[in-house]
């Protein structure tokens, strides 16, 4: 057995601490050889899934997820080492309420032990250890931890590992700690990054032979020294570029800059636009030209953990030819937290594409809320939902009788967005979900592949439902473009192409009215509801106490909607859709106590060798 690591001549545990680890040694010696003989990962499951945590890159995280076990193996990289590093799990990104994993030592021996904290941040020792640690290895890049742990553990300290975006959570230990306990969260180096933990397990479809490729790259642009940077930047197709089918992109990340590229998307300029002025620059920038405001259709997006993005081999999303625009706008979300100066930058991304169309054009399809201030948000609320619908009027009229197939989603709300979902239902029953986040963040927005292909049918119904948070608000938050208005919006990308391009809601503008009106004889307050007043200055007279909040939740569940459905014109008053049936929510398998680690904290060798 190699001897226990020494980082410094620091004083050892309390007698009680050095009495449990005592009675609890045999056992933890036989799971470190038990780990070291079984090794890391299976050798066929490789961990394919890299992520920096930390601005620096001095923690980079590696992953790969096993759906038959339902579990993640973990591997945590550890540069330039100190005294340890605490790694989790949080709702938001927060370290209270987090599950944790921390690596630590007092002076004379390192542990490894399965954690959490409470609301105060202060961090205790889980009795139920859940990470289960299988290698601890020196590397010529620094330390790696190799941890595995399962998607649900029935623990209600455990943070449930689901579909969606995850917030992890690092620290960086600058000290020895007597204990696990003695570790003050508060005092130390954290840091947040969000990720989609369970990759969708797809197949990667080979590229045809005659595939071409086109970079899309900011042109070595030095990356502002400031924390968040939107940087736009216009390429133009070459001229007489004819129709082709993008197959697959994926990102280009400068070397170095891995930790700063937050998220990229190239969006195609309106087909109207036969030319746009070339510009390099902050997307907030006084001199981008007004025209780069028309260039919202999304081609490509990606952001941290993801990988390369493949159309189904059926399908491919056009562009080029008559009828589409030759410009195209790369932004990048530079986030330099810590002011880093003088990094210059090329990256962006690169799309194969082929002259050979594919049986299919991808669509891609606006679902959600109709851009408009009488879907709102009362002030100081913690979870309030607004839904939109594309009801089955809307797809018995616009979706082939084959229907349209699914393959991939982006989520998008703005700041207060805290979760969105989007179930398919037919006959009345909610059938199944098409995409989920319990965990969204407006930080975090990529195009996922779904897991499994979703087929919609004409007289489906698709709804979409957003929650929010405005605690942090004074004022009732409406919907509209602005950063501080709201969205509700899932574009979801599918095929074959139709002509339906958003099937979306909002409650009837005259049973809104009625709302304003009501409150006002109710409250005997001074609401205005005169024709002058815009809705969003009415929402601004609202007092907003329970009775008015309940009203406008009540409104907004049963009142009639305005739909838009672009195959038509917009259909007034109509009733919202019946669900006689919904999902039931799916129940965690919780693992065996033979997969578990020991009860108390392991004990670790960090040495020069393998450990």
């Amino acid at each position: 057995m190699p001897a226990l690591s020494r980082w410094a001549s620091l004083p050892g545990p309390s007698m009680r601490e050095a009495a449990f680890m005592y009675s609890t040694a045999v056992a933890i010696f036989l799971v470190i050889l038990v780990a070291a003989l079984q090794g890391s990962a299976p050798r066929e499951s490789p961990l394919p899934y890299h992520i920096p945590l930390d601005p620096e890159g001095s923690l980079e995280l590696s992953w790969n997820v096993s759906y038959t076990q339902e579990a993640i193996h973990f591997q945590l990289l550890v540069r330039r080492l100190k005294a340890g590093v605490l790694f989790g799990m949080s709702d938001r990104g927060e370290l209270e309420n987090a599950d944790l994993v921390v690596l630590w030592t007092d002076g004379d021996t390192a542990y490894f032990a399965d954690a959490w904290s409470d609301q105060k941040g202060q961090i205790h020792l889980d009795p139920q250890q859940d990470y289960q640690l299988l290698q601890v290895q020196r590397t010529p890049e620094g330390l790696t931890l190799l941890f595995k742990r399962p998607f649900g553990t029935c623990d209600p300290k455990d943070y449930l590992i689901e579909d969606g975006t995850v917030h992890l959570v690092y620290g960086i230990l600058e000290e020895p700690f007597r204990s696990l306990e003695a570790i003050n969260g508060s005092g130390l180096q954290m840091g947040l990054q969000r990720v989609q933990l369970l990759k969708p397990n797809i197949p990667e479809p080979e590229l045809p032979s005659d595939a071409c490729t086109m970079e899309v790259q900011a042109p070595n642009i030095q990356i502002p020294s400031q924390e968040t940077t939107y940087w736009c930047y216009i390429k133009e197709l070459p001229k007489g570029f004819s129709r082709h089918h993008i197959i697959k992109y994926e990102p280009i990340v400068t070397k170095g800059n891995e930790a700063l590229v937050h998220h990229m998307e190239v969006f195609q300029c309106a087909p109207e636009m036969d030319s746009v002025p070339h510009f390099s620059g902050p997307c907030d920038s006084k001199m981008k030209p007004d025209r780069l405001n028309y260039c919202r259709h999304v081609l490509a997006a990606w952001a941290l953990g993801a990988k390369a993005f493949y159309y189904p081999e059926e399908a491919g999303l056009a562009f080029g030819g008559p009828g589409s625009s030759r410009y195209l706008r790369l932004e990048v979300h530079y986030h330099n937290p810590l002011v880093i100066e003088g990094r210059n930058d090329s990256s962006g991304i690169r799309l194969y594409y082929t002259a050979k169309l594919r049986r299919f054009n991808a669509g891609i399809m606006e679902l959600g809320l109709v851009y408009t201030p009488v879907m709102a948000i009362p002030p100081r609320e913690t979870a309030f939902i607004l839904t939109g619908y594309c009801t089955d009027k809307c797809t018995q009229l616009a979706l082939p009788p084959s229907g349209i197939h699914i393959f991939a989603s982006q989520l998008h709300t703005h700041l207060t967005g805290r979760k969105v979902v989007t179930v398919l239902v037919r006959d009345g029953r909610e059938w199944e979900i098409v995409n989920q986040d319990n965990h969204y963040s407006p930080h975090f927005q990529e195009i996922r592949m779904l897991k499994k292909v979703v087929s919609v049918h004409p007289g489906d119904v698709l709804i979409t439902s957003c929650t929010y948070n405005t605690e942090d608000r004074e004022l009732a938050t409406v919907g509209g473009f602005g950063i501080l208005e709201e969205m509700c919006v899932n574009y979801v990308h599918y095929y074959p192409q139709t002509q339906l391009e958003l099937c979306k809601s909002a409650v009837d503008a005259g049973f809104l009215q009625k709302y304003f009106h009501l409150i006002n004889r109710f409250n005997n307050e001074d609401v205005c509801t005169c024709p002058q007043a815009s809705v969003s200055q009415q929402f601004t007279s609202v007092p907003w106490n329970s009775f008015n909040r309940d009203v406008l939740k009540a409104l907004y569940s049963f009142a009639p909607i305005s739909m838009h459905c672009n195959k038509s014109s917009a259909v007034r008053f109509q009733p919202l859709p019946k669900v006689i049936s919904t999902l039931e929510e799916p129940t965690p398998q919780c693992p065996t106590s033979q997969g578990r680690s020991p009860a108390g904290p392991t004990v670790v060798s960090i040495g020069g060798g393998k450990g």
